[in-house]
């Protein structure tokens, strides 16, 4: 693996006291966190400030706000789906710190749904077991969020934007702490090409790393760049191999890849449900909560029914709910289902799972310190450790909310003066832009929902004869394959270590749960150009293995 990225040196320098590299909800409050305690702050975003993940979030935002709810139901629920893997002192700051970022959010300006009292309307989706699900716009809550908080921020003038920039590496000073990055900026004026961004603290908010697949619910940015970045600088990252399927994903055709069209989890909270080609509800049986069980049961019974049958997808009806109701509740899923020639007021709608989160990423403390001095990590770049095997549905918000806080909180506290960066003498390379479709048919055949060693294994031959350098300029393209790489090589050499079936890592050849050998993280690091993963026993040991503890 490339130890850091071929680029020319930087031709221009930027400098504040926090360098926020991402636009999502994590970013945005990291920034505006850092701004309220009187920081300077350059936000660096990879195409445009309402781009990236946040905006595409239609579920919703869970947290405790409702009467008849308790942050400690919350956190079980939490521990239940992450299978014995969470953190469960990371969980507890989720769920009891959540509620109030939410109203703050609120106060920021988010305008979530009400009923005609004007009392929040909470909806239920996987794995949980309270109505607790807060959203916007009826299935439009990241795009509302997202308006809330770019709005905050483009109110405050001190804010430095620069957009169209593309991170590629970490600088760090003679301490090796990290002081700032190098990144490619397309069209800002003086600031053009490569440069420097230097800060007395660097926050990592840069989402997820969905590209790595050939089909996902990620945006065309979610490349995997901040994990890539994290370990060519030496950071920790915590537990890749567990990468969430969205049961959910409507289906286009064999053919079709990249950015598919989430059909959310609340469609199901509501009263749809799941069935075969024959009519059957196939969920009703498999998990106490059918439908809403947790993503990965879904994920798997899905696939396994269609495995069973030979068909191509499963249906989800959602038909008794009635042409009003789409309209209200649902309306951007209605239009993106008739978009593509299906009503689901009057059909049924096809739908398949999807590569759609990262519950690991790189390692954090409970205040989004990561292994390297000076560098920060929030939202779903980061593994806090609270989504353990496998995320809890509209947890990922909130997650973004609290601990992006946390940071800010924690950064007036400990930021030492501005360094300057020192050289990095490491050899420097990346990859061909055109590995990029060939890796991700690679990692969908062999470390998607079904893996086994054999098929790892293939997977990590493919990748190794992808990893060839190339010469000639390097580009964005190049860059983005780079990372892709990197991150996908990490993930398959993690899955094809742990050799168990827990959350959402499936594996064949492994297919029961083994809390006696694995129920502990994997940590990846990356040293002179190669991967080493290692074991890692839970913090919490003590604690049942459905509670969960972590790293």
């Amino acid at each position: 693996m490339p130890q850091r990225l071929a680029a020319a040196a930087p031709g221009w320098t930027a400098r504040a006291d926090v360098v926020v590299v991402g636009s999502g909800i994590a970013g945005l409050t990291a920034a505006l966190g850092a701004r309220r305690a009187g920081l300077s702050v350059l936000l660096v975003t990879k195409t445009w400030l309402d781009a990236g993940s946040t905006r595409w979030a239609q579920g919703g935002i869970a947290a405790a706000l409702g009467p008849d709810d308790s942050p400690d139901e919350h956190l079980r629920d939490t521990l239940v789906a992450g299978v014995g893997l969470c953190e469960e002192d990371a969980v507890r700051v989720l769920v009891t710190e959540g509620p109030a970022r939410v109203r703050e959010l609120v106060e920021a300006g988010a305008r979530l749904d009400r009923d005609p009292a004007g009392r929040l309307v909470f909806t239920r989706e996987g794995g949980h077991h309270r109505d607790r699900i807060v959203h916007a716009g009826g299935d439009a809550t990241g795009l509302e969020v997202q308006r809330a908080l770019l709005e905050a921020l483009r109110s405050d003038p001190e804010v430095d934007v620069l957009e169209q920039a593309l991170v590629l590496d970490l600088l760090k000073d003679a301490d090796g702490r990290a002081c700032g990055v190098t990144l490619h900026v397309i069209g800002q004026g003086a600031r053009d090409g490569v440069g420097a961004a230097l800060g007395r603290a660097v926050v990592l908010a840069t989402g997820g790393l969905g590209q790595v697949y050939a089909s996902t619910t990620n945006p065309s940015v979610s490349t995997g760049d901040g994990v890539a970045l994290a370990l060519r600088a030496g950071a920790e990252v915590t537990d890749l191999e567990f990468v969430q399927f969205h049961p959910t994903v409507l289906w286009l055709g064999d053919l079709y890849g990249g950015q598919q069209p989430l059909v959310s989890e609340a469609v199901r909270g509501e009263g749809a449900f799941l069935v075969d080609d024959g009519g059957e509800r196939f969920m009703q049986g498999v998990h106490e909560l059918a439908d809403l069980a947790p993503r990965d049961v879904v994920a798997k019974a899905v696939l396994r029914r269609m495995l069973e049958t030979g068909a191509p997808h499963v249906w989800l009806d959602g038909r008794a709910f009635g042409e009003e109701k789409w309209r209200r509740r649902f309306p951007t899923i209605l239009a993106s289902c008739r978009e593509h020639g299906i009503d689901p007021v009057r059909e049924l709608v096809p739908v398949v799972p999807a590569c759609h989160y990262a519950s690991g990423g790189v390692r954090t403390d409970l205040s989004g310190r990561t292994t390297v001095p000076g560098l920060y990590a929030c939202g779903e770049v980061a593994c806090t450790g609270v989504h353990g095997a496998n995320r809890l549905a509209s947890n990922s918000l909130l997650e973004g909310l609290v601990f992006a806080a946390r940071i800010a909180e924690s950064l007036t506290a400990e930021l030492p003066p501005l360094a300057e960066p020192v050289a990095d003498p490491r050899p420097a390379g990346v990859v061909a832009a055109g590995v990029r479709p060939r890796l991700q048919r690679a990692m969908s055949d062999g470390a998607g929902v079904l893996r086994s060693a054999a098929t790892l294994s293939a997977t990590l031959d493919a990748i190794d004869e992808l990893s060839g350098p190339v010469s000639g300029e390097p580009c964005t393209e190049c860059w983005e394959a780079t990372n892709l790489l990197t991150v996908s090589a990490a993930l398959a050499s993690a899955a094809v270590l742990r050799e168990e079936t827990r959350g959402s890592h499936w594996r064949e050849d492994f297919p029961g749960r083994d809390d006696e050998a694995w129920r502990m993280h994997l940590v990846t690091t990356l040293e002179d150009g190669r991967l080493h993963v290692r074991r890692e026993p839970l913090r919490s040991p003590e604690a049942p293995a459905v509670a969960g503890a972590a790293r």
